[in-house]
């Protein structure tokens, strides 16, 4: 991968060993290839245009991806977050626009990546990222499924581990036909301007108590324009998320 020019687009993908809820989930296996190698391979077949970084907090990491041909940038592994390891990478790329896929989402698609590009940009926000219509009240109701209510112009208003916007009656029928209820899928897409100013900011209260670093960004005024996409990636936060995907990357591995 030619890397000479100063791209204006890149994908950068932040790489952190460490989970609380699933220790080294980015090296755990499926079909004898580590998890982070089956994200790398997907985004370069879904998206080959757009160079590709790995912002990695180790060389433990680091050498999985360079060992099959990725780039990598080695970040410091105290970063607190994963918008702060792409800014600090971005200090070497030096890009105008950046997108965000999660390591851990090994089934990302062309659709989305490219709706993330348009989203940052032509609607002149600071960030762009994705929802999805939530369909199963059992989702609705899980703290790990986060939610997202958006503005009549489709920017961002809050995100949440909890149930919003909340139906006061609780009923199945107000959840499905009259609330706009989003899941909230953790790609972005950023300016560069932005992930400077970004990494000055301290964390807010509300970013520390949902564990959710988008809210930095709202809660100093910042735009997040949220993209709705029929397209649900699914991310590998526990063992078992990693048993539900595991055949679907065989299915999509076979396919090719």
């Amino acid at each position: 991968m030619d890397h000479s020019l100063t791209p204006q687009t890149v994908i950068v993908v932040p790489a952190r060993l460490a989970s609380v809820r699933f220790p080294g989930k980015l090296l755990a296996e499926v079909s004898e290839k580590p998890l982070v190698l089956w994200t790398a391979v997907r985004i370069a077949r879904e998206a080959p245009e757009f160079p590709l970084w790995f912002a990695v907090d180790s060389e433990e990491i680091g050498d999985v991806l360079s060992n099959a041909g990725f780039s990598t940038i080695l970040t410091n592994p105290d970063l607190p977050s994963g918008t702060d390891r792409i800014a600090a990478a971005n200090e070497i790329i030096g890009a105008e626009r950046l997108i965000n896929v999660q390591a851990d989402e090994p089934l990302v698609t062309r659709s989305q990546i490219l709706a993330l590009t348009e989203a940052i940009e032509k609607t002149g926000s600071d960030m762009s990222t994705l929802a999805t219509p939530i369909v199963k009240s059992d989702d609705f109701k899980d703290s790990n499924v986060v939610k997202v209510v958006r503005d009549a112009n489709g920017f961002a208003m809050y995100f949440s581990r909890a149930s919003i916007p909340y139906p006061r009656d609780d009923s199945e029928a107000a959840e499905k036909k009259t609330l706009p209820l989003l899941r909230h899928l953790g790609i972005y897409g950023y300016t560069a301007e932005f992930l400077r100013a970004f990494t000055v900011l301290p964390q807010g209260n509300l970013e520390k108590v949902e564990k959710l670093e988008q809210l930095r960004a709202l809660e100093n005024g910042r735009r997040i324009a949220v993209v709705l996409t029929d397209d649900l990636s699914i991310g590998v936060d526990t063992p078992g998320d990693l048993e539900r995907v595991a055949p679907l990357l065989l299915a999509s591995e076979a396919e090719v």
